[in-house]
């Protein structure tokens, strides 16, 4: 098995897309269905250098919320075929259960030479795209987690009937929103139960940490401070240094040391065995 982690890169125009053309300035979106994780992508896009908003649209079945994205230059539509008709890249954005009536709501339109559909549902394989559309429809699987909205997401990405061109455009797409690392297709349930659901389990674990904080005196704020940044911090750590995280806490463990003290605490009270059950527990949840 294969996995390739790309970085972010500095900008979002690229070199080439799929098809052998030339990925420029012209090169347009759509996100169908932009719920909360579209949204993120949005975000972080907008953010991006080199990125062109007006080469975006979003559509929502109810679109009055997203209009105040118009001030900024996206297009904000009602008509899912309309925004799909001029797209070089379609992302579904819509729950699972609606992306069989998008796929066919959307299929005259689409054209299996151009474009790239990208789905972000969960549990919805490839093949499940694939029997809604032109069988040789260039489609991609991608898991990217809300921290797209500040381009700090991990994406993972698993795609069928592509090119090494535009595996390449995809991977810049959401290189622009954090990193991106390839899977196999079998791999895509468990990277959204580690990835997405991952960023509830951080945030559930911060939220405590801050409450002991305000225990032993602490403000709310000033505790939700500090554990704000002894998280990023911790993570940067074994980013940067790309070390285990076992190999960090035995820097900071000292004899007979308060920390070890609170660790050995939470692990008598099944700290690790929790997070690993409340991960498995997601896992056979969304296998259903």
């Amino acid at each position: 098995m294969s996995i390739n982690i790309l970085l972010q890169p500095t900008t979002w125009l690229g070199k080439q897309y799929h098809k052998g053309k030339k990925m420029n300035k012209d090169y347009k979106i759509a996100i169908i269905g932009c719920g909360n994780l579209g949204l993120s992508i949005v975000n972080g896009l907008l953010d991006t250098q080199g990125f062109y908003a007006e080469n975006l649209t979003v559509t929502k079945r109810h679109p009055e919320s997203l209009f105040y994205f118009k001030a900024q230059g996206i297009n904000v539509l009602s008509d899912n075929k309309e925004a799909a008709t001029a797209a070089d890249m379609v992302i579904l954005g819509v729950k699972p259960y609606n992306v069989a009536h998008i796929l066919n709501e959307i299929s005259p339109v689409l054209d299996k030479d151009k474009q790239v559909i990208v789905s972000l549902a969960t549990g919805i394989t490839l093949d499940d795209i694939l029997s809604q559309i032109d069988s040789s429809t260039t489609v991609f699987r991608v898991m990217p987690n809300i921290a797209a909205d500040i381009q700090e997401s991990v994406t993972c990405i698993c795609g069928k009937n592509h090119t090494s061109d535009n595996e390449e455009i995809v991977h810049r797409m959401f290189n622009s929103i954090g990193i991106t690392i390839t899977i196999e297709e079998h791999l895509m349930e468990a990277a959204t139960v580690l990835g997405a659901c991952g960023i509830a389990y951080v945030l559930r674990f911060m939220r405590a940490m801050t409450q002991g904080g305000i225990q032993i005196g602490f403000d709310a704020k000033t505790a939700n401070k500090i554990v704000n940044q002894t998280v990023k911090g911790a993570a940067e750590l074994i980013i940067k240094k790309g070390i285990h995280p076992e190999a960090a806490i035995d820097k900071v463990t000292t004899p007979k040391g308060c920390t070890i003290v609170g660790l050995n605490e939470m692990e008598h009270h099944g700290f690790s065995a929790a997070m690993v059950r409340g991960v498995l527990a997601s896992y056979k949840d969304i296998e259903k």
